[in-house]
């Protein structure tokens, strides 16, 4: 795909961004560029051979479709009931780290996958709450009693912001990260520090319907990046982050305004991990044309790509879409072959211009 934008009316924050009385601003000064301070002593090559001698220590993937033996139907329709929401007809949206569903009366229902923890949904909904006391132009909580546990997944009910998934333009995406990172954290909200590779002491994830040779390079190259991304010299302030940051987490409303939806992985860290994807996106995989990717840049006020470590960023961010996507590998047939493609790539340094917005 050349470009993934929208059309669509401009939204612009303000400096008060209809602030009501007794709230918190959205102070939407533009981040500057900071100083880079004084790097610590770092090898990341010994890193990533640390990693392969195994020494212990959505657009991107939001459009994954469902895994041919995944049925979160069951889930909906318990979780439908619960909340007192008619089910019929429901229609799968897509299926990426949770089954999304438009329901009737302009809803739609968030699935996630089997064994998700209760508190990550709880979060979601307690920001969407905080997000809309302050005016933030993000995706609104249904009010009902949520999340629901059913089936063995958690399920969330939200306000369906438009009839049709179309993207913002990149400018857009731009000024709603700007006014996201300037956003100063709620007290009866707490959000995580951003960990998107785990602790240290965790084990490392199994793959299995990954071949032998690409399990065991995957999951070294898991391991680096897990040591990786605590060790590279940000440049940015880091604050408040969405995560998952890209143009197929912004949508254009039935107003023609955007909206930051799928809230999963808020939390606090470096604000560049919320810059990495659409600089990847353009430089790497070739889904952002250089004029979108200067419009972005020119919304948001900092060019990640002028920075010495964006390289091993963009690298550490290959490594974690392509691991979301290879623990689907035993149950899709289409994401084994996307993961074996990737995982290729990776390994020889290949050309990304291939890899499918999955």
């Amino acid at each position: 795909m050349s470009g993934c934008s929208g059309r669509g009316s401009r939204w612009r924050g303000s400096s008060t961004a209809r602030s009501s009385p007794g709230r918190s601003r959205v102070v939407s000064t533009p981040p500057t560029d900071h100083t880079p301070p004084a790097a610590p002593t770092l090898d990341l090559e010994r890193l990533r051979l640390r990693g392969t001698t195994r020494l212990r220590c959505a657009i991107s993937d939001a459009e994954a479709t469902q895994p041919e033996s995944d049925d979160p139907s069951t889930a909906l329709r318990a979780a439908a009931g619960e909340a007192n929401l008619p089910y019929e007809p429901a229609t799968l949206v897509r299926y990426g780290s949770n089954a999304v569903y438009r329901l009737p009366n302009k809803v739609i229902a968030r699935v996630s996958r089997p064994g998700a923890a209760l508190d990550g949904a709880r979060r979601q909904v307690a920001v969407s709450r905080w997000l809309e006391t302050v005016d933030y132009p993000a995706t609104r909580v249904l009010d009902v009693g949520q999340p629901i546990e059913a089936d063995g997944r958690v399920v969330t009910f939200w306000h369906s912001a438009t009839d049709v998934e179309e993207y913002a333009p990149l400018d857009e995406v731009g000024y709603l990260l700007r006014d996201l990172h300037a956003l100063e954290s709620h007290p009866d909200v707490e959000l995580p520090e951003v960990r998107p590779f785990g602790e240290d002491w965790e084990p490392l994830p199994e793959y299995p319907g990954l071949a032998p040779a690409d399990e065991e390079f995957l999951r070294d190259k898991y391991e680096w990046a897990r040591l990786a991304f605590d060790a590279l010299p940000y440049e940015l302030e880091p604050g408040i982050i969405h995560g998952d940051a890209n143009v197929g987490n912004v949508l254009l409303d039935r107003t023609g305004q955007p909206v930051l939806i799928d809230l999963d992985s808020m939390a606090t860290g470096p604000r560049e991990w919320d810059l990495i994807q659409t600089a990847l996106f353009y430089d790497r995989l070739g889904w952002h044309t250089a004029e979108e990717y200067a419009a972005f840049v020119g919304a948001y006020g900092h060019d990640i790509l002028g920075w010495h470590a964006y390289t091993d960023l963009a690298e550490i961010r290959e490594i974690a879409m392509t691991s979301w996507l290879s623990k689907q590998a035993a149950t899709s047939e289409k994401s084994a072959r996307e993961a074996a493609k990737r995982i290729e790539a990776i390994r020889t340094g290949g050309s990304r211009r291939d890899w499918s917005a999955y």
